[in-house]
């Protein structure tokens, strides 16, 4: 923290560090790699926590940001879809339109300073300091003045991991990269933590999604043994096993700085937006919607929302979600809305007996938009959101698919049940906790308003 925050004694101050996708179930089957959120949740309080539907990185940080749903933030997930209209677009900061916490923060005369956020793209100026996280288009446009440019320039600070380099079958250069990635985005953070006067410090560690989405299969299947693997984790005699953990090993230990940084008067929250597991089979939903005569393609050579057929009931979009070509409310839409209950009832008994290679059911459960979807903008909610069983990677594009059931280059998919919640505050109770609780407990643990139109409650005790 800052000279200024030191010297002026408030005892309300919260440092939030995210790291995207990471289970709770890692960190508790591995106590000597994550030493240090170990110790935190002994001294604290520590746990499961439950994500979003959909539990997809565009909609779950908006939710958490904000502790509404995303009938009140506008974001569904990657891709959305305009209101009447056959067009989608990808959800950006911009497109978020309920108050972020760090809003409510610098509205009470505080001040914030908000680090590699995804989806908070432009970044904003009426905030101490912001840089925007994944999906902004460079590290210029992201920073929100001239001195954070040239300071994260400094640090070889970027955005995002070169994802790309998770498709190849050997690792190390994914790998190397990731390191880089992680490293330079704790250099940012402490220069941050100890440069600023802060009253709320957020900052992202978004490189652990992508490390999980090309390696968790491996961790899954292979065992590991951290012992012999580089720092950097380019070991060539180690396994992508092994560099998985060695990789959380190092993420543990800058927690560990972090923690260090801070005060006793001070309240560290570490947290996930939703969990992982291992991926086995993606399954093409547009293909099997069509192959079950749900969904036609028109044109030669169809690529998106407004190529489906005339005949069309439902389509899909990422990650799991279902709508009725409804009339009135799509633009071509041919189901009525007097039949809008029997037909949604009849796509949900065909989800239900979706069975994949393995013989498994492919649906863990079928959730109706309007039980989990509440506010302003549920003009493009989705009428059903699958969760899937573990294993069943829901995709959805318009590109014709060869099969239902196909393997990609990622080993690991989100999971809905296992993000996590890690806090030095003891009084925290994390039992039952969802990710819509993470903003009204971190502006109560502030003496901060929420205005009681948030969809979480506070997990401070009572």
């Amino acid at each position: 923290m800052g000279l200024f925050d030191r010297l002026r004694g408030d005892d309300d101050r919260v440092v939030f560090l995210g790291i995207d996708g990471v289970p709770h179930d890692l960190v508790r089957d591995h106590p000597d790699v994550f030493e240090n959120l170990t110790a935190i949740a002994e001294e604290g309080a520590g746990g499961q926590l439950s994500s979003i539907v959909p539990p997809e990185s565009s909609a779950c940080w908006p939710a958490l940001t904000t502790g509404r749903n995303p009938g009140a933030t506008g974001v569904y997930g990657f891709q959305d879809r305009e209101v009447d209209s056959a067009e989608t677009y990808v959800p950006m900061g911009k497109d978020v339109k309920a108050a972020r916490l760090w809003d409510r923060v610098t509205d009470a005369g505080r001040d914030a300073t908000v680090l590699n956020v995804p989806v908070t793209f432009p970044p904003s100026t009426r905030i101490q300091r912001h840089v925007s996280g994944f999906l902004s288009p460079s590290l210029e446009a992201a920073a929100s003045d001239d001195d954070v440019r040239t300071t994260l320039a400094e640090f070889d600070y970027r955005i995002d991991v070169d994802a790309s380099l998770g498709h190849d079958d050997d690792k190390r250069e994914f790998l190397a990269d990731a390191h880089a990635t992680l490293d330079a985005r704790h250099e940012a953070f402490t220069h941050y933590l100890d440069a600023d006067d802060w009253d709320l410090f957020f900052g992202v560690y978004m490189t652990t999604d992508r490390v999980n989405h090309f390696l968790f299969g491996d961790y899954a299947n292979d065992g590991a043994d951290t012992d012999g693997t580089d720092a950097d984790g380019t070991d060539a005699d180690g396994t992508d096993a092994d560099q998985f953990l060695e990789f959380y090993a190092k993420l543990d230990r800058y927690v560990g700085e972090v923690r260090d940084r801070l005060d006793d008067d001070t309240t560290l929250i570490v947290a996930s937006d939703h969990g992982f597991t291992e991926l086995e089979h993606e399954v093409n939903c547009n293909r099997w919607l069509a192959d079950a005569g749900w969904l036609s393609l028109a044109g030669d050579d169809p690529d998106s929302l407004a190529d489906i057929g005339d005949d069309t009931r439902a389509y899909s979009l990422i990650p799991g979600r279902f709508y009725l070509n409804l009339e009135g409310r799509e633009p071509e839409g041919i189901v009525p809305e007097s039949e809008y209950e029997s037909v949604r009832d009849e796509l949900i008994a065909d989800l239900e007996s979706l069975t994949g290679p393995d013989g498994r059911d492919v649906c863990k459960r079928v959730v109706k938009g309007e039980t989990v979807f509440a506010g302003d903008y549920t003009g493009i909610a989705p009428d059903l959101v699958v969760i899937p069983a573990d294993g069943y990677d829901l995709k959805a594009g318009f590109k014709p698919k060869d099969a239902v059931f196909t393997e990609g280059p990622r080993n690991g998919m989100h999971k809905f049940e296992n993000s996590l919640l890690y806090t030095t505050a003891a009084d925290v109770d994390v039992a039952g906790a969802d990710l819509y609780d993470l903003a009204p407990t971190i502006l109560d643990l502030m003496d901060v308003d929420a205005g009681g139109s948030l969809d979480g409650e506070s997990l401070l005790d009572a």
